[in-house]
């Protein structure tokens, strides 16, 4: 039996045909498409500008710089972030605080405030598996600048919350599995005329060898053009799939609130049975799962309970299904199956 893929990018003819054009135009490097996309990006999540480069971790370490952060100094950050974030503090000389998250698997705010007494200089807000919070204030009230990372949560809404409303700087990275996809790259945006001045001085100094290719721009650019179609097939699909969770012995990984809508990055619950026999359940029936967070900080502190009892469930249980806007009828009827009668 075939396996329905577990993630397949939302490519069109038209796509191929932009990048094929800037190809004609031989313009392939970094040029007028890349601010296009720039600006366009910007744009649609509310904020002025900022820098598009062809590496996530660049775009990490651009923007503590940007704050100036400085060797040797601290920043909070979930255990649920992606590891990669450890490599940039590496990088950058900064020291991670780990916190734990609440419990849609966002940055938990008072873990945060019962950290400010060690003096970070600011905290990461990654938004795991489509999840952006009911409200900015809480996080405005930490007092110390927010890198809001949407790499996950583009285009998602809580509320009257949008992806990207949180951040001082707000990252994204678009690799091929993401909700708008240049085939690899990061951009990191601001609203603050000094931050956006830092950021392009720091990516300055790497020219034109780190910023973003003009031919994965162009691929950019036409997904943002089609970004919204796109997370409302997405999204249509993740409250179907909520709804066979329901039905389930499964817990949902994130909001539940009736005023979420996701943009339909992906679908994650919490299994109350070994992961791998889920995934083995879901394979006899044709569908692909994974463990939704290998990649995480967390990986390393599964036996700290004490310390992250929030963040441990979603590591040690949490089990993703696809979720593409490609998905045809029987994948997504098998697919229903499979979650509905997971325990």
């Amino acid at each position: 039996m075939a396996l329905i893929r577990f993630y397949k990018p939302a490519l069109y003819r038209k796509d191929m045909d932009a990048v094929l054009q800037t190809m004609v135009d031989e313009k392939i490097g970094p040029g007028e498409r890349k601010k296009e996309f720039l600006r366009s990006f910007a744009a649609y999540i509310g904020k002025k500008d900022g820098i598009a480069l062809r590496s996530y971790p660049d775009a990490i370490v651009a923007a503590l710089h940007a704050l100036g952060i400085e060797e040797g100094e601290s920043v909070m950050i979930s255990v649920l972030s992606p590891r990669i974030y450890l490599e940039a503090f590496r990088r950058a000389g900064v020291k991670p605080i780990l916190i734990d998250t609440d419990g849609t698997g966002l940055p938990d705010i008072e873990a945060a405030a019962s950290r400010i007494g060690e003096a970070p200089k600011a905290i990461v807000y990654y938004e795991p598996m489509c999840q952006v919070p009911e409200s900015v204030e809480a996080v405005k009230e930490l007092g110390i600048p927010v890198i809001e990372d949407i790499s996950q949560s583009l285009g998602s809404v809580n509320g009257e919350t949008k992806a990207g409303m949180c951040g001082d700087i707000v990252i994204s990275e678009f690799e091929e599995n993401g909700v708008v996809s240049t085939g690899g790259g990061a951009a990191a945006v601001s609203s603050d005329e000094a931050i956006i001045e830092r950021l392009r001085k720091e990516a300055a100094a790497g020219q034109p060898f780190i910023d973003l290719p003009d031919m994965n721009a162009a691929l950019g650019i036409v997904q943002l053009s089609k970004a919204d179609a796109l997370i409302s097939r997405r999204n249509e699909l993740y409250r179907l799939f909520t709804q066979a969770q329901m039905k389930s012995g499964t817990q949902l990984f994130g909001s539940a609130s009736p005023e979420f809508r996701a943009n339909g990055y992906g679908f994650s619950v919490i299994v109350s049975s070994r992961p791998d026999d889920a995934i083995e359940f879901a394979k006899n029936h044709g569908v692909s799962s994974r463990r939704t967070f290998t990649s995480a900080i967390g990986t390393k502190y599964q036996e700290k309970y004490d310390l992250f009892p929030n963040a441990i469930a979603p590591i040690t249980r949490g089990i993703s299904f696809p979720l593409y806007p490609f998905l045809a009828k029987s994948e997504i009827d098998a697919i229903v199956r499979v979650i509905s009668h997971l325990g």
